[in-house]
């Protein structure tokens, strides 16, 4: 990096790129059916909207290493942000959803190489010493745009069109742009010799796992999982080429993925937790929403607003973990940060149809405070032992893995959800027996209520209908509380995991 330039410049540069990219993740969730109804799409076709982006961004994000030493990293930093800002003008000016499709493929391929870049052009402009503090500020930026980003989405759509959820990077993309120009330069090791030899089967094979995996993921609940062929045959094909993958990248001299990083203790540990963190963080982050919307009836732009405390909690425990970093072992920090996550997921557990929106508010602050406490130490370990040299292939492995537990858990809560709800459908309506006096009671209060309107017999079938109805919600109810829990529970196992870092000593 210039050394005369100051470090936080170069922070300012890299965090507004990446919270343009991370607030397009989340941005579009709210406007899908608007988006559907004006281009003349199903509800299914426009969800493509979300993974054609997801796919081509998890394809390009475990590369970004080998790309930033094919071509250097700011160049690839600035053709990154050019691409994605483009495409962001494609997408809002999309005339159909085939061409809304491919501009957003191309928003993620340029996205996909901003978050692992900036992680790692940070890490190397601050000494070790004020990494915590970088990752602070950087944690910022990645942590609190996908919370306020269905917000701003549906105020958007609702106050405008769908169309400037897209147009509104275009001013952000060129400062962005021209920012990283100023003050982003290459170091030493990355102006040497850039000839490298391309690893086409290798990126044939992470393309296509990746691709496949996703959309296995994205798509599994809607087809029921493996009683589909072709999530079946997807699933075998993805299971393959990452065989294939991992097998190629261990087996030659120059991988498009150097898996080799994954020997050094620290980074394999915070590799495994961070997936599990991208399990839990949008699991909640998925479940929220639906529950505010499809139980408490919470318009789109109520319900975003009932979630964007969350970012109050992680912007003050960003604040404080940066003072602390450098003052408490990092592990210490770490093991914190799961047992808040773990309180406030139990905490939503507790949830019920006549909950208050403060009582959604509070659980939600102190879930976003253990954002701090998790992302800042975790990166500052993964990656503290780690050479220069490794930590853009380390970035781009690390953040494609979190994103990866996202997709995992936001599979297995809809699943969880779904199934869940059956089962205690069931479990309720066993209950509901002629002999049950209390059932009995609540049949002829409905009965006697709707029977103006409907009639003797009417009122009857209306009752019933209520009763069911309810036993419905109430199912769905506890559905959710169970996998509010289960994400408490699988916050609480990372704690003590914790543990199996070793402090972090510089190595250059």
């Amino acid at each position: 990096m210039k050394s005369d330039v100051n470090p936080w410049l170069v922070a300012l540069s890299v965090m507004l790129a990446t919270f343009m990219v991370v607030l397009d993740s989340s941005v579009a969730n709210v406007a899908l059916p608007h988006i559907a109804g004006s281009l003349s799409a199903s509800t299914d076709e426009s969800t493509w909207v979300l993974t054609s982006y997801l796919v081509s961004n998890a394809i390009i994000l475990p590369a970004s290493g080998w790309l930033a030493a094919m071509i250097g990293r700011k160049r690839l930093l600035m053709v990154s942000i050019a691409v994605f800002t483009g495409a962001s003008v494609l997408c809002g000016a999309s005339l159909s959803m085939p061409m809304l499709i491919v501009a957003r493929v191309l928003q993620g391929v340029g996205g996909g190489g901003m978050q692992p870049i900036a992680q790692a052009v940070l890490l190397e402009t601050f000494p070790i010493e004020k990494r915590g503090a970088a990752m602070a500020a950087y944690g910022m930026g990645v942590v609190v745009a996908p919370i306020i980003g269905p917000t701003l989405g549906g105020w958007i759509t609702d106050s405008y069109s769908w169309r400037w959820i897209f147009y509104i990077n275009l001013p952000v993309g060129i400062l962005a742009l021209s920012l990283v120009n100023l003050f982003v330069s290459d170091p030493p090791y990355l102006r040497e010799g850039r000839a490298r030899r391309i690893d086409y089967p290798g990126f044939a094979a992470m393309a296509l796992w990746l691709g496949t995996l996703q959309l296995v993921l994205d798509k599994g609940q809607e087809d029921d999982w493996f009683s589909a062929n072709w999530i079946v045959i997807a699933a075998v094909v993805s299971s393959a080429a990452m065989i294939a993958f991992v097998w190629r990248e261990l087996s030659i001299k120059e991988p498009i993925v150097n898996l080799r990083v994954l020997k050094d203790r620290n980074f394999a540990t915070g590799t495994i937790l961070t997936s599990a963190y991208g399990v839990v963080l949008y699991g909640i982050t998925a479940m929220l929403p639906l529950f505010l919307q499809t139980l408490l009836g919470y318009p789109a732009l109520q319900s975003g607003l009932a979630v964007s405390p969350r970012g109050i909690g992680s912007l003050v425990s960003m604040f404080v973990v940066g003072r602390l970093v450098g003052v408490i072992d990092n592990r210490i920090l770490l093991a914190a940060g799961f047992g808040i996550l773990a309180v406030s997921s139990a905490m939503f557990s507790r949830i019920n149809l006549e909950i208050a929106m403060v009582n959604v508010m509070l659980p939600n602050i102190i879930n976003g405070f253990a954002t701090g406490f998790i992302f800042v130490p975790l990166t500052t370990m993964a990656m503290g032992t780690l050479q220069k040299q490794q930590m853009g292939n380390a970035t781009g492995v690390y953040n494609l893995m979190r994103n990866i537990g996202g997709s995992f858990g936001i599979a297995v809560v809809t699943t969880f959800l779904a199934r869940g709800a059956q089962l205690h459908q069931n479990i309720l309506v066993g209950n509901l027996t002629a002999g049950n006096p209390i059932l009995r009671q609540d049949l002829a209060t409905l009965s006697h209520t709707v029977t103006a309107g409907a009639g003797p017999v009417g009122a009857v079938s209306q009752a019933y209908a209520l009763v069911y109805s309810e036993v419905i919600r109430q199912a769905t109810l506890l559905s959710y509380a169970d996998n509010f829990r289960l994400m408490a529970g699988l916050a609480l196992l990372c704690a003590p995991m914790a543990l199996l870092f070793k402090r972090a000593r510089r190595r250059d």
